[in-house]
């Protein structure tokens, strides 16, 4: 496969958050392919529990100061960038005080869900489009890893179809067994209607589980990466009624270069995401 734009967007990245599947390969994959020659640009939230300093963040400025609604309120949207070390790679990290200054990621300090989760998974995958827009910036795939970023398919599908620089872009979902248990709120619905998405295309979001949300991100998704050796077996027949391409990604961590066989699958496709 000759070299290739790649935009990765995903929830946690090693090692900016601890090890676990989903850091690990978020790091292995984009630093194999910029390795291999093509063109990365890497994405996760700025969760308050990264230690700016220690990585050495830094806000771009130029990226920073326009608002994302959520639920037509105003969000100032704010973009800062680390370097990988050892990498020749960066990380652009989506930020906002309300949503992201907190120092925790998906849980308080009693174990609970935030409540407003549904509403940072919107701020969180309208602000990565965004800003893939300021940068003027076109990829020819779109790799995305984790529940939080799960709705950019959605947005890309229905918004930015015949944008010239998402027109011909495939979407690939990696699918993890790890989420949460129990279910996010109402705004995140009340949010994509709000953003005019059809409601026909929201079966599974009124109270969305982890599930849910795979759900709806396969439904958008060019291909699908089983990413750990399990998971949900009700997920599992979903990916394989839609007709996706479907691939076992369970060793990318130890083989990251694997990827590829399903990057050339859906890239000979003529296919557009419109």
């Amino acid at each position: 496969m000759e070299n290739k734009r790649i935009l990765y967007i995903s929830q946690e990245i090693h090692p900016y958050l601890p090890e676990n599947d989903l850091s690990r390969t978020a790091l292995a994959l984009p630093k194999k392919m910029n390795a291999l020659g093509h063109q990365v640009r890497v994405f996760m939230p700025r969760f308050g529990v990264i230690n700016e300093r220690r990585h050495q963040l830094h806000e771009v400025i130029r990226l920073s100061g326009i608002n994302i609604v959520v639920n037509d309120i105003d969000m100032p949207l704010i973009i800062k960038v680390a370097s990988v070390p050892q990498a020749r790679m960066q990380v652009y990290f989506i930020d906002n005080d309300e949503y992201f200054k907190r120092k925790a990621t998906i849980y308080d300090e009693n174990k609970q869900m935030f409540s407003d989760n549904d509403e940072r998974s919107i701020f969180f995958a309208k602000g990565v489009i965004e800003t893939v827009k300021k940068l003027g910036w076109k990829p020819d795939i779109i790799h995305i890893n984790g529940w939080m970023p799960s709705l950019v398919p959605m947005y890309l599908r229905m918004f930015n179809h015949d944008n010239p620089l998402f027109a011909d872009a495939k979407i690939v979902y990696s699918a993890y067994n790890s989420g949460f248990e129990g279910n996010l709120g109402e705004n995140m619905k009340n949010g994509l209607l709000f953003d005019e998405i059809p409601e026909e295309h929201l079966a599974h979001l009124d109270k969305p589980s982890f599930n849910d949300l795979n759900k709806a991100a396969v439904d958008f998704s060019h291909a699908v990466v089983k990413a750990q050796s399990e998971i949900d077996p009700e997920l599992e027949a979903y990916i394989k009624e839609k007709g996706v391409v479907y691939f076992d990604g369970s060793d990318l961590i130890n083989n990251p270069q694997d990827i590829l066989n399903v990057y050339k699958d859906i890239i000979v496709e003529e296919e557009s995401i419109a």
